[in-house]
């Protein structure tokens, strides 16, 4: 296995299995079958891989959220903290939303939205802005803002999208992910958390992936 390489735990069936490599079919309690994992390789490492989350059946990633600390000046900067799926149906209707882990500061900034014209477009792949490992005792803070590529299932009519002002204040975006292939769009995640340190460096969400169902 390469060092690119992640474990995760999945269920199948209802019984929890050992953690195994990402590149086999993962299903949740209901049954969805994941067709593909993005990832992207600029994220830390501090804290653990959260629960996953899915979206429920017949319903897709159609626009997120975050959670966001503001800047604390001369305090302790955790940035990003969380990020919510929006979830809806081919007709665009809302579903439900979906949120694996959660850190402790900041507020949720508001809905971003993929358009909805004739046909509705869904959230197919992604980049994360995350400030890198700081040298000596500066302040970590690790992800810092997510933002999107949004299309139908043909893979057409692509667009990016990012809540205003389309970036955080610290760290740059990586790569863009790969896409979700065609047929198919987001339909969960799973985040990387740092729990609170109290008196220490916190760092809050970490990383992040994402999954595709057909």
């Amino acid at each position: 296995m390469s060092a690119s390489d992640v474990q995760i735990k999945f269920e199948v069936f209802g019984y929890l299995q050992p953690s195994i490599w990402i590149n086999c079919l993962l299903l949740d309690a209901n049954r969805r079958k994941v067709d593909k994992t993005l990832t992207v390789s600029n994220g830390d490492a501090f804290g653990d891989w959260t629960t996953i989350e899915i979206c429920p059946p017949e319903s897709y990633a159609i626009g997120y959220d975050m959670k966001i600390e503001p800047d604390q000046h001369s305090g302790d900067d955790t940035a990003l903290n969380s990020i919510k799926l929006i979830c809806g149906s081919k007709d665009g209707h809302y579903g439900s939303t979906v949120t694996s882990g959660e850190g402790s500061w900041g507020s949720w900034v508001g809905s971003t939205m993929c358009s909805y014209s004739t046909n509705q477009t869904y959230l197919t792949s992604f980049a994360l802005q995350v400030e890198l490992l700081q040298p000596g005792d500066r302040d970590d803070v690790a992800a810092t803002y997510v933002k999107f590529w949004c299309s139908d299932l043909d893979i057409k009519d692509e667009h990016e999208i990012a809540h205003p002002p389309g970036h955080g204040l610290l760290g740059v975006y990586g790569n863009q992910s790969e896409k979700c292939n065609p047929g198919t769009a987001i339909c969960g995640l799973q985040t990387n958390i740092e729990a609170p340190i109290f008196f220490g460096d916190d760092t809050a969400l970490n990383n992040v992936r994402f999954f595709c169902c057909p």
